[in-house]
């Protein structure tokens, strides 16, 4: 049998100040409690942001977008109780673990839940990620976005926004992150069709490499090949 390696890329993520509560759907939960770690596929509402440059889908600019289906299955995150042999009992024992994120979702992990809200989120192994030289990961609503999804999902659903850090520089209907003269100090996020679209006070401070959708129930599931059950839920 032919060996095989499966690479996973955990990375910090911001969120804001606070943590999950687990009690809405997967589809929508509120950040408003202290908690090391929740398998959901949403954060967050985000604070309201200045519009600059396209959205997905307008003006020929399209995000690399990445949809989950209903097998997926992501990466666990798992803490490391230390160098075998040496690890005491009591290191061992104390090492806490959470459940495994539900088919089509991800989990996030925050490890210190009185500090600053900086988790982590494994991010599946592929080109766009292992080309990402100083990655960094937002999590963004999908009407800030644009990016379109069933019209049974009414409230937002927040996707995992892959973004080098290195990539400091204008490329056309490349979405860019930005500082912008206007709204110092907050992250902005938006792509144009040409250099002359760009703001030129406006200081560009990463490229979007990749965005993750999760699978939720009202999306359409995996075809099977069998009619009766290639439909949606």
């Amino acid at each position: 049998m032919t060996p095989f390696r499966i690479n996973l890329v955990t990375l910090s993520l911001a969120v804001g100040s606070h943590a999950f509560t687990s009690s809405l759907p997967p589809s929508r939960r509120t950040i408003n409690s202290c908690s090391t770690s929740r398998t959901s596929s949403s954060v967050a509402a985000t604070p309201m942001q200045t519009e600059v440059g396209n959205s997905h889908g307008q003006g020929s600019c399209f995000l690399p977008l990445l949809q989950n289906d209903d097998e997926y299955i992501a990466p666990r995150i798992v803490q490391i109780a230390g160098a075998y042999p040496g690890v005491t009992t009591e290191t061992y024992l104390s090492i806490t673990s959470e459940p495994a994120a539900e088919f089509g979702q991800w989990a996030y992990d925050f490890s210190d839940p009185d500090g600053p809200q900086l988790g982590t989120v494994a991010v599946p192994g592929m080109s766009s990620v292992y080309e990402t030289e100083d990655p960094v990961v937002l999590i963004g609503e999908h009407t800030h976005l644009g990016v379109q999804l069933p019209d049974e999902i009414k409230d937002p659903v927040d996707l995992i926004v892959l973004v080098d850090r290195a990539r400091n520089y204008f490329a056309e209907r490349k979405f860019l992150v930005m500082e912008l003269e206007e709204n110092p100090g907050m992250i902005s996020i938006g792509a144009f069709s040409s250099f002359e679209e760009f703001p030129s006070t406006a200081k560009i401070m990463g490229h979007v490499t990749l965005v993750q959708i999760p699978w939720l129930p009202s999306m359409q599931k995996k075809k099977s090949g069998f009619m009766e059950e290639d439909q949606l839920f």
